[in-house]
């Protein structure tokens, strides 16, 4: 899983209003298009979740799986990482937001992902590109409104 996709948008909002909206889990099928279930299945001591379950639909690609979060004690980064799938083998992200002056943020997202279906790399890379683009811009309507 060494291969990754980065990608980076600049949102109009402090980072701290950003990773309110990255760390509001029950919200996601409000706002992000192929969600359409997700649930905090084990919660964090200082309320921000350290496991939570997916179901994903879209289009093609439907999946059921569970990720575990690490969250920065700055509030400027989260980790996440595989922990169940019926489709990945294994996927690794991360948001790192860095705030450009007040209320502009630029957030990365890094993500890699690999299936239990074998698939060519750059069609792999192709497609973790395709996710990381929709969810920055996903994450940047909800958040500028």
């Amino acid at each position: 899983m060494t291969d990754r996709t980065e990608q980076s948008i600049v949102i109009n909002a402090d980072a701290q209003d950003i990773m309110s909206v990255i760390a509001d889990f029950e919200q996601y099928p409000k706002w992000v298009s192929a969600a359409r279930e997700v649930q905090v299945t084990v919660p964090g001591a200082s309320g921000l979740a350290r496991q939570v379950r997916f179901v994903l639909d879209a289009g093609v690609l439907k999946d059921n799986y569970e990720l575990s979060y690490d969250w920065s004690p700055d509030g400027t980064s989260v980790t996440w990482d595989l922990i169940s799938s019926d489709l990945q083998t294994a996927q690794h992200g991360r948001y790192l937001l860095v705030q450009q002056a007040p209320g502009s943020t630029k957030v990365t997202y890094e993500l890699s992902v690999n299936l239990s279906i074998p698939m060519i790399g750059q069609l792999k890379r192709r497609a973790e590109k395709a996710i990381t683009d929709a969810a920055l811009k996903e994450l940047k309507k909800r958040v500028e409104g």
